[in-house]
């Protein structure tokens, strides 16, 4: 039994020395696509951008997103998609995910309290490959909201 536990051991430390050196993926939101929802929940297509900058592919076998709009939870959402981002390319992948009517509801009353048009956003989430954690990334940004959509009315 000892003998096994070292010889587990001693694969477990090459898996991990084989990924030193790999340089995170670069996810970015791509897009984003209405979905048909269900009572008072709203389905969307996200879609994100994985670039490879390493000399080896990577596979994955899921894909698991959340977004934060505001600083808060938003929608989240996962997918059984399987497949390969080339080594030193990329792949556009679509999970659907879904946003509450609480977490909008939180938006509304965001927004309503404050002038700020400024919207950040972060998506964080793990390309699943079979091994201890798959490939994390996280992705922030930020976008300005139409005058008038923030807050009170513009002033003139």
């Amino acid at each position: 039994m000892r003998k096994l536990l070292l010889v587990w051991l001693c694969v477990l430390l090459a898996g991990c020395a084989g990924m030193a050196g790999r340089d995170p993926l670069n996810v970015t939101l791509a897009g984003l696509e209405s979905l048909p929802g269900q009572g008072m929940e709203v389905r969307m297509a996200v879609k994100l951008r994985v670039q490879n900058p390493n000399d080896t592919a990577v596979d994955f076998d899921g894909v698991a997103v959340s977004l934060e709009l505001r600083g808060m939870d938003f929608a989240s959402g996962v997918s059984d998609a399987r497949g390969q981002v080339p080594r030193f390319g990329e792949t556009v992948l679509t999970v659907p995910v879904t946003v509450s009517a609480l977490a909008i509801a939180r938006q509304v009353l965001s927004l309503a309290g404050g002038a700020n048009p400024k919207v950040e956003f972060v998506a964080r989430g793990k390309l699943a490959d079979g091994s201890l954690g798959g490939a994390r990334f996280e992705s922030k940004g930020a976008f300005e909201l139409p005058a008038g959509m923030a807050g009170a009315a513009p002033r003139q």
